[in-house]
């Protein structure tokens, strides 16, 4: 019975109805425990069975977290027999994640695209995740990022969450919610009446309200705990605990009080989390239980049988598996594991054999061992860390128990879990060989760095490094190169800042002959910050040349230390101003991340990737980069919102943006975040004209040693600086501007170069520099700076007096800029172009003017010939998604055929 939630309901049955009409939706329903989550979300399922959509059904289990892609299998399950209708690469994806046949680990990207077009098929569907805060880690995030893709397929995804006092699960926030709190009284009143019979005055019903807090669950479970008597003389005030919690303890003391084969029925029941009867009975059997003891159970209302086993609510569960004896646990799993088959189940096996174990067992560590290689192969990282932690805990020998807990280690920094550092304590017990020794060293330096972001991850990334030179050379290179990004990265000046790791990073072993990429990009990068710009752009060259050379390497295209270095070398791309190379290893990088379902980096792939997409004036490649980046919800990706917003000249949005990116940083420490933002603002202040403001945040950007390294920060601060009267602010930035400049040689350098001189000049030097800014910049693909280049020049003609040149220079500006989008910077030209006393044009509108970011995308795609899955793969969103995006750009653009859209000329 649903008492309440009317407009619970509504909003839920709106939901519905857009998904009928041919729309998707997506809800978190979040809520204490017993709130009234499930009911609602039952009378979701009755109302979409009534408007004739199907439904599908998933649930988290606590006991099931470990184990990886659960979660995903129980919903994608009945689905599964058309997975041969999907392309070989998603249904090669979907089939290894579900253990379905052998290969690499899967492209999480892949899974969650295979998701999404199974899914689409049987529409209109309706897709219910209960206690999803007990998924496991895989299934969480390919289950958010399909959330977060969701477009034309009317599917309606609803997830709930615990809330709180179960740790949040990262991955669905953002996503739309919906929040139950307590039944108001009269609501409560009614759904008392029907859990109680016996007459109630009023004072001890409103006790009983009072106690429940509005609770749905403790309404109907609290009053069955208390004796009939306290109906008539009172209701004992409540003491305190949470509600859930006193609802727990309420199954509790119901459990308890069944004869002893009921409550071992109950243990195994609930050590049990994938419900099938079949397997329960054969454990009961296992411990020599009856069928029978069922009966007092079922009574009881704790659970039912049926061909699975449901228990009534999940509190139960956790109620009865907590108040087991260990004793009973262990029995209940050792029975379990017992009955399961070792070729089909090995891994729930091995987990269940693991817990029935008292003290140390070989045997059983080793098995979980190779449990927890078979899920890293499947892409379970959270499911092998918590394999391999437990096969620590079982392992008997200290050397053995030693090196598994600096595996357990490992994984779970990989999986991001926070447990790392206290494996690594097991771990550094010891004994450890040199090699495991240092490799702890190094797996404890990269922890601080992540964690704190700080001066100290650098100081203890050399310290690993130097540790790991004799040992293994190749890694103490890496680990030196680790040190050097880090010290970019975190822009400390001080004792672990650039210049000292790489005076440091000086004593790394000799590189192997022939040098790998990573080894030219250390020592570029080393010879760059000890001796010079000018004497380390050849050596960066080289490196950036090999890692360009490897993308036609077979071997080297699914190299994973590629991928690792493809961000550094991306950055590095931009420090020597060549931009076709930044392209080039950005475009690189998206893909590998892709090809390897690296969640982790595709983001940090993506945000290079679209900084320079925003660089070169396509702000709507380069928003749909970022909304794909948002889709991971891995790590911030604010970075890339921010840049695009300052660029689009959007003052609110980018204030918005930056003002989160700041609170964020303080947070983690981060103060490249921090510069990243002052960047930005700098880049919006100078579109708006207020170059106060904007040399305020341009001299702080130019603080940065990573916005140094990738020349992000120099002109603007120059322009600012002169803009603002204060051209001596500029010098600096200037004259390190001009030495890179000329050593590296690049169309893109000399034309920033030589635009900042003409900022400072006066007279013909200055004209000079501005037509030679022009031609450079005409021979790159920056074209944002040849826009902002003819602005400078036509304002520096209108100031000359020379009105009809600076008309033809804020022309040229005006129109570039408005068709790139770049609204703050072509305003100013604007009111330039006014001052001269000529109107601007309005911008000619385009056909395409009147397609989304997406749309555009979308159009440029099937312009070249790709077909909807293709767009959609490389979108990630499903065909039938694609063909309602044509079917939106046809319309607008007036045509009806893809051979049109590929006669158009877009931009």
């Amino acid at each position: 019975m649903l008492v309440g939630r009317r407009a619970e309901q509504a909003a839920l049955e709106q939901l519905l109805a857009r998904a009928q009409g041919g729309d998707s939706g997506v809800l978190v329903v979040r809520g204490e425990a017993g709130i009234g989550k499930s009911a609602l979300l039952q009378h979701m399922r009755e109302t979409a069975v009534a408007m004739g959509f199907g439904v599908q059904d998933a649930a988290g289990v606590e006991a099931e977290a470990e184990f990886a892609f659960a979660g995903l299998h129980q919903l994608c399950a009945p689905f599964l027999a058309r997975a041969v209708e999907l392309p070989e690469p998603q249904q090669a994806a979907l089939g290894v994640a579900f253990g379905l046949r052998e290969g690499a680990a899967p492209d999480r990207f892949l899974v969650g695209l295979a998701v999404l077009s199974l899914l689409a098929e049987d529409g209109p569907l309706l897709c219910v995740v209960d206690d999803a805060q007990w998924l496991d880690q895989a299934s969480a995030q390919v289950l958010a990022f399909v959330a977060r893709r969701v477009g034309a397929e009317r599917v309606v995804l609803v997830f709930a969450l615990r809330d709180p006092g179960v740790t949040d699960v990262e991955a669905f926030s953002g996503l739309p919610e919906l929040r139950l709190a307590g039944l108001g009284a009269s609501d409560a009143q009614t759904l008392l009446a029907t859990a109680v019979r016996a007459p109630l005055d009023d004072v001890v019903r409103d006790r009983i309200v009072a106690e429940a807090r509005g609770n749905p669950l403790a309404l109907l479970e609290l009053p069955r705990g208390a004796p009939a008597v306290q109906f008539a003389g009172g209701f004992e005030l409540p003491d305190v605990v949470s509600v859930p919690r006193r609802i727990e303890d309420g199954f509790r003391l119901r459990a308890n009080s069944l004869p002893a084969d009921a409550r071992m029925l109950l243990v195994v029941a609930a050590a049990e989390p994938t419900g099938d009867a079949a397997l329960l009975w054969r454990a009961a059997a296992e411990l020599g239980i009856a069928r029978e003891a069922a009966a007092p159970a079922e009574a009881a209302g704790l659970l039912e049988f049926d061909f699975r086993v449901r228990f009534r609510h999940p509190l139960v569960r956790s109620a009865v598996y907590r108040a087991a004896t260990p004793t009973d646990r262990r029995r209940a799993h050792g029975a379990l594991a017992a009955v399961t088959d070792q070729q089909v189940d090995p891994d729930r096996r091995a987990w269940h054999r693991a817990q029935a174990v008292v003290g140390t067992d070989e045997d059983a560590a080793a098995e979980l061992e190779r449990s927890a290689g078979r899920a890293r192969a499947r892409g379970g990282l959270a499911a092998a860390a918590a394999f391999l932690k437990r096969a620590a805990e079982l392992t008997p020998r200290p050397a053995v128990r030693a090196e598994r807990a600096l595996e357990a280690a490992h994984a779970k920094h990989e999986a991001g879990a926070p447990e790392a550092l206290e494996l690594l304590t097991v771990a550094a017990a010891g004994p450890l060989d040199a090699v495991a020794q240092a490799r702890l060293q190094l797996l404890n330096a990269r922890i601080a760095f992540h964690g704190a972001r700080g001066g100290e991850g650098p100081r203890m990334l050399l310290d690993a490094a130097k540790s790991l030179a004799p040992l293994d050379p190749a890694l103490s290179r890496e680990t030196y190169l680790d040190a050097l990004d880090a010290a970019i990265v975190t822009g400390d000046r001080g004792p672990g800042g650039v210049r000292a790791v790489a005076d440091a990073a000086r004593a790394a072993p000799a590189p192997p002959e022939p040098p790998r990429p990573v080894d030219l990009l250390l020592d570029g990068l080393v010879t760059t910050f000890t001796q010079g710009y000018a004497a380390g752009v050849p050596g960066l060259r080289r490196a950036l040349d090999a890692f360009n050379r490897h993308e036609r390497d077979d071997h080297a295209v699914n190299d994973g230390d590629d991928r690792r270095w493809l961000w550094l070398a991306g950055r590095t791309a931009m420090s020597v101003f060549d931009d076709q190379m930044v392209h080039a290893l950005a475009a690189r990088h998206v893909r590998l991340a892709r090809e390897a379902g690296a969640l982790a980096t595709l983001p940090a792939a993506l945000l290079v990737q679209s900084v320079m997409l925003v660089l070169s004036g396509d702000f709507s490649r380069a928003a749909e980069q970022t909304a794909i980046a948002a889709a991971t919800r891995t790590v911030p990706v604010l970075h890339g919102q921010l840049i695009l917003a300052a660029w689009r000249g959007r003052s609110d949005e980018t204030t918005e943006i930056h003002a989160t990116m700041v609170r964020e940083a303080v947070g983690r420490g981060g103060r490249t975040e921090d510069f990243l933002a002052q960047y930005a603002m700098a880049v919006l202040h100078n579109g708006l004209g207020d170059y106060p403001a904007a040399l305020v945040a341009a001299t702080r950007a130019f603080e940065s040693d990573e916005l140094t390294h990738s020349n992000l920060a120099h002109s603007e601060l120059i322009e600012a600086a002169c803009r603002s009267g204060r051209p001596e602010r500029a010098t600096a930035a200037l004259d390190q501007l001009s030495s890179r400049a000329l050593a590296s040689g690049t169309p893109w350098g000399l034309g920033l170069a030589a635009r900042s001189r003409a900022l400072v000049s006066t007279g013909p030097a200055a004209e000079e520099y501005y037509r030679e800014a022009i031609e450079q910049l005409r021979n790159c693909r920056v074209a944002t700076q040849l826009a902002r280049t003819h602005l400078v020049y036509g304002e520096w003609l209108r100031r000359e007096g020379r009105r009809q040149g600076a008309r033809q220079q804020l022309r040229t500006a005006h129109q570039l800029l408005s068709d790139m989008g770049a609204e703050a910077f072509a305003a100013r030209a604007a009111r330039e172009l006014r001052a001269t006393g000529e109107h601007p044009r309005s911008r000619s509108a385009q056909p395409s003017d009147a397609l989304t970011a997406q749309e555009l995308t979308i159009a440029r795609l099937v312009a070249t010939g790709a077909t909807s899955r293709e767009v959609g793969a490389q979108l990630f969103l499903s065909p039938r998604t694609i063909e309602a995006h044509l079917r939106s750009i046809f319309r607008k653009l007036s045509i009806t055929s893809r051979r049109q859209l590929r006669d158009l000329r877009l931009p």
